[in-house]
């Protein structure tokens, strides 16, 4: 489930730091906070709340320019997108949420205040096809993917697109993530395919700051300008599309724009075949 927000800037200029992935992540979660009691166990029991948390945003989209650590909009007008793994009878309720609500993006330093001006619902290209039909797109993320495996003292060393074991890892968090959604013996048996496409300008790396200037401060290092070729049950794409591909989705990582090139696939498959992956 896939939404376009449009936000309008309270002030002109309105600033907010470089990196605002975590500030814009709480501002989402503060929204989805003012659900009453009933959507809010709705929603807890999909993921928002401890463990994964089943939602992806974009970065920013407007005119800007950058001095030091500061993003400045040249324009009122901001365009954001959010995805969330929730079943379609929560569309309107999502979009109601979201509306006319205010957002604020803030550290220590500036203070960004915006308007939901509207919601619009992305609709997902794959309505012909079946949820358990085999089928392979083509996908170019609209905020960074992260590809992280563990090293021995449990932090994550991030991986390049041009590193073989990428795609792997890439793998690997979409079946956690079946089987954080499904089941253990869906995300076991699932058949998926995850294949780097390079582009004639080389993959621009991203590093973002989370927590910046605390004692919580990390670093993470994301990658654009790179395409995934996904293939796997149309269910499994859904997911991917909703939930984000990769690691740090709940703080804007790894949402993958609209698909192309989609493709069924007739070929036959073993469903009880685990497909192993590297473990982070």
């Amino acid at each position: 489930m896939r939404f376009l927000l449009k936000l309008i800037a309270v002030s002109r200029n309105t600033e907010i730091p470089v990196n605002y992935q975590y500030p814009l992540s709480a501002a989402i979660y503060k929204i989805l906070n003012r659900a009453d009691e009933k959507y809010s166990a709705f929603l807890h029991e999909r993921g928002y709340g401890k463990g994964f948390k089943l939602f992806t945003f974009s970065q920013l989209q407007g005119p800007f320019q950058i001095h030091r650590d500061r993003l400045t909009f040249l324009e009122p007008e901001v365009q954001l997108h959010v995805a969330f793994h929730l079943p379609d009878a929560a569309e309107n309720f999502i979009k109601g949420l979201f509306a006319s609500q205010e957002m604020e993006i803030a550290d220590r330093v500036s203070r960004g205040r915006f308007t939901v001006r509207s919601v619009e619902t992305v609709k997902s290209p794959f309505v012909s096809t079946g949820a358990s039909e085999i089928i392979s797109v083509d996908v170019v993320p609209i905020s960074p993917v992260v590809a992280g495996l563990k090293n021995e003292k449990g932090n994550y060393d991030f991986l390049s697109p041009d590193d073989e074991r990428f795609p792997e890892v890439i793998r690997y968090n979409w079946r956690e993530k079946i089987r954080t959604c499904f089941d253990n013996e869906s995300a076991d048996g699932a058949m998926l395919l995850a294949e780097v496409m390079l582009f004639e300008r080389p993959p621009k790396s991203r590093l973002m700051t989370i927590k910046a200037g605390t004692t919580e401060e990390t670093k993470i290092r994301g990658w654009m300008n790179v395409g995934l070729r996904l293939t796997a049950e149309r269910r499994f794409i859904d997911l991917i599309m909703n939930a984000g591909a990769g690691i740090y989705n709940s703080l804007g990582c790894g949402m993958a724009g609209e698909s192309s090139a989609i493709k069924r696939i007739s070929e036959k498959f073993d469903s009880k075949k685990r497909y192993n992956e590297i473990i982070p």
